[in-house]
């Protein structure tokens, strides 16, 4: 478990919140015409269909709480987190913060066809920096994704881990008072991997609030004081990490 912390009054407040995507569906069975068949000659065929995330969770987190999200894939964790952050609206019930979530992870949207210089000055002013911080801490960043001279080059010159490195890079370059961290433990090399691991825990001892969506339990026990167990969008449990921990994995026959 992560080490104690003082806990302190409410930042954060998600009242029922429900989060449905449409997506579009076919209406035939299988062994019919291909999906592309379907389009080029009758759309009509399709439909949209609902999944639905996100189902009525509610929690109150309070400064000092580091609380771990686990679950299955697909069990909302990833789209709560994005909910917290202002990136996906519910479609149903609220979120109240005292400030701006920021959502540290590998999959932020940065532009591909911009350079990875623009890309760092977008990304940071989204994250609500001034134009002065951005400049000096540009060398930083940089620095710190390791990715060199590749930074004036476009974004879809990049592979996979120099993209993911720079995300983060991006992402770590402040501290916020509501933090919200994707699966970010898992980016890049090992090296890098034990560098994204000091300056997590440089941000989460900053931090007021600390949210950690990881595949691993052990992780969310090394760096979590509470965790939400999701399941097919419903918060199943809510307490104490190594409780909800040990229910989840029995569940799962670890």
């Amino acid at each position: 478990m992560a080490s104690p912390r003082p806990i302190g009054e409410p930042l954060l407040v998600v009242d029922n919140v429900h989060v449905v995507y449409r997506v579009w569906g076919a209406t035939a069975k299988r062994g019919d015409r291909t999906m592309l068949q379907k389009l080029r000659i009758k759309p009509d065929n399709l439909e949209i269909k609902k999944v639905h995330a996100v189902r009525g969770v509610s929690l109150i987190a309070r400064r000092g709480e580091a609380i771990g999200l686990i679950g299955s894939n697909g069990s909302g964790k990833s789209t709560l987190l994005s909910a917290i952050a202002g990136g996906v609206p519910p479609n149903q019930g609220a979120i109240y913060c005292n400030s701006r979530p920021t959502l540290l992870g590998v999959n932020a949207a940065l532009v591909d066809n911009l350079t990875g210089e623009r890309n760092v000055v977008l990304g940071c002013l989204a994250n609500g920096m001034r134009p002065s911080e951005i400049e000096a801490k540009f060398e930083d960043i940089v620095e710190f994704s390791g990715v060199g001279e590749f930074i004036n080059l476009p974004m879809v010159a990049y592979s996979s881990g120099m993209a993911a490195r720079l995300r983060f890079a991006i992402g770590a370059a402040f501290s916020p008072e509501v933090l919200l961290i994707d699966e970010a433990l898992a980016t890049g090399d090992a090296q890098f991997m034990g560098k994204s691991r000091e300056r997590i825990q440089e941000l989460q001892d900053n931090a007021g609030i600390v949210f950690l969506v990881h595949h691993s339990t052990v992780e969310i026990r090394n760096n979590c004081n509470r965790a939400i167990w999701l399941q097919n969008g419903v918060a199943v449990m809510d307490g104490n990490v190594d409780e909800v921990c040990d229910a989840y994995e029995q569940s799962i026959g670890v």
